[in-house]
């Protein structure tokens, strides 16, 4: 993790110290934050239903919970072969509220992650779930859970990768802060390391700091 990222952890465990200090301490010490790997990125090849529009048109802001998701698919290399993640963030506060790995890319991948973010949503209200063009996101079995849940399907534009950046920066952070940082001998090995740096830093991090606001929120009023 970088300064920026170290002084916001420090300051949820109850830590004082000033983002200069956590800067030059690291400095000191030879630490420092790993830089985002540059990567072509491929167009999908998947081809989007007819019924299906870009809803976001790259608008990344909401207001509420369970309002608006982004998801997509991404690799680890292990010892054993490929680990393929995909993950749902709920843009609100960028929370991943549903997540899933395995040795193959497919669409149950895809329909295993979903049905848990669809686990935890609070009640049926409809809910704008955008991803990439792939396959996986095309396939009639996900469109149609997709449907009986009450999920509005976006996909990105042919060639615009950027429409889904929120999920990609996600997987960006995992990879600076954790993957990257890591020799994955099997499969196991990878699977929980995700589910640590999922489960027990990046949303319990979320949560304080949506705990804390609205803490703050009821003292105001």
């Amino acid at each position: 993790m970088g300064a920026g990222r170290m002084h916001e952890t420090f300051g949820y465990e109850g830590e004082t110290a000033s983002l200069n200090s956590i800067a030059r301490l690291m400095a000191v010490d030879g630490l420092a934050g790993l830089p985002q790997r540059r990567r072509w990125w491929h167009k999908s090849t998947g081809t989007r239903p007819a019924h299906v529009r870009n809803q976001l048109a790259r608008d990344f802001t909401a207001n509420e919970p369970n309002t608006k998701w982004v998801a997509d698919i991404t690799y680890l290399r292990t010892g054993e072969g490929w680990l393929y993640l995909c993950a749902v963030v709920d843009l609100y506060a960028g929370k991943v509220v549903g997540w899933s790995t395995s040795p193959v890319q497919d669409r149950h991948l895809v329909l295993r992650t979903v049905m848990m973010a669809c686990w935890q949503r609070p009640d049926r209200s409809e809910v704008i779930l955008h991803s990439a063009r792939g396959t996986q996101f095309t396939s009639v079995e996900y469109q149609q859970f997709l449907k009986d849940h009450r999920i509005i399907s976006s996909m990105s534009d042919v060639g615009h990768c950027g429409d889904n950046a929120a999920a990609k920066g996600f997987f960006g952070k995992l990879k600076r802060e954790r993957v990257h940082r890591r020799r994955y001998l099997t499969l196991a090995e990878a699977r929980s390391d995700v589910f640590d740096y999922i489960e027990r830093l990046q949303n319990p991090i979320i949560q304080r700091r949506l705990d804390a606001r609205d803490q703050a929120f009821r003292l105001l009023t």
